[in-house]
């Protein structure tokens, strides 16, 4: 559970802090919450695109030992999130081949704080998430990373096949890693300007993503278990492509 400190309880409280521009990871909402104040509240999660969740008064009340919570808390962030077309372009000023991660809805706090960890050593310029649907960068991740989270830049989006297409526009090529190939991530050229994209642990890429991206790549399984934990395959792509670019 994530230290009180890290959230806001309130109505009021939680639309101030929108309204003020504090960056916001999820609001948790009490079902069947209703009254003026409220739909203040749900009018401004939805044209902040905030992930948001309905959930028991039970989880609401282990939050907040005091149970002062309104119906409402909210996560704060603890980093400050990049804006994705000032990312590509400062960077793409700096290098001639920046490489850049792409998580499609990962679920797993520490997975995703493993991922930042292991992007950071292998100097990814950039980590591009969705705002609904992706692990937040919490008190976990922050400690799963080493504090590399701390150091490497991320964008939230609102979808990240959004995110491809002005990639591609940079001429930046997405590599997907996905079993649905033959191709092995040994025989695409990561040497040049490429955004790897993840998927998530239970259903991988989703297929929409896996239609519009430049290539498809896989690691060899020798092993009868059928795939690898997401954080350890990104780990295989990323060192790679380190690989690759340090010959």
């Amino acid at each position: 559970m994530e230290n009180e400190a890290s959230k806001i309880f309130g109505i009021r409280a939680v639309i101030e802090a929108i309204n003020a521009g504090t960056t916001i990871s999820k609001v948790y909402l009490q079902k069947g919450l209703t009254g003026h104040l409220f739909s203040e509240l749900n009018t401004l999660i939805k044209s902040h695109n905030i992930a948001n969740s309905y959930v028991p008064v039970e989880k609401l009340n282990r939050f907040s030992k005091n149970s002062n919570h309104q119906g409402v808390a909210a996560q704060i962030s603890p980093i400050e999130f990049y804006d994705l077309d000032e990312l590509i372009s400062t960077t793409l000023e700096k290098k001639s081949a920046p490489l850049f991660l792409l998580l499609d809805q990962l679920s797993d706090v520490r997975n995703f704080g493993a991922i930042i960890r292991t992007a950071e050593c292998t100097g990814v310029d950039g980590i591009v998430i969705q705002k609904q649907g992706n692990a937040p960068v919490s008190a976990d991740t922050i400690k799963t990373s080493a504090g590399a989270a701390f150091k490497m830049p991320i964008c939230k989006v609102d979808h990240i096949k959004d995110a491809i297409f002005q990639f591609q526009a940079s001429d930046i090529q997405i590599v997907a890693a996905t079993e649905k190939t033959e191709n092995l991530i040994y025989d695409i050229d990561l040497k040049v300007p490429t955004a790897i994209v993840m998927g998530s642990e239970d259903r991988g890429i989703n297929p929409s993503i896996l239609k519009i991206v430049t290539h498809k790549a896989k690691l060899p399984l020798l092993g009868t278990i059928e795939s690898l934990n997401v954080s350890v395959a990104c780990g295989a792509f990323l060192y790679e492509a380190t690989r690759q670019r340090l010959k």
